[in-house]
């Protein structure tokens, strides 16, 4: 009884004093909150560059609209 106890106390010692557990864990949390960050950043560039391009885009339709217009009323 004695020595199961005494082994016992000295797992458990171990495993209290034994931090690689906790680094392996701090890493993946670092890790989790780096890939967070970088789909946050993605998708908010996302919308900001196809904001851009639809802004782009209605600017050259009505440039092409007036063009159009210009050009028919010109003939």
């Amino acid at each position: 009884m004695t020595l199961t106890r005494t082994a016992i106390k000295s797992i458990t010692r171990r495993f209290c004093k034994d931090e690689d557990g906790a680094t392996a864990i701090e890493y993946g949390l670092f890790a989790a909150l780096v890939g967070a960050v970088i789909v946050a950043s993605v998708a908010t560039l996302g919308t900001e560059t196809n904001r851009g391009f639809n802004t782009m885009g209605g600017a050259l339709k009505t440039a092409n609209d007036a063009a159009e217009a210009a050009a028919s009323s010109g003939s």
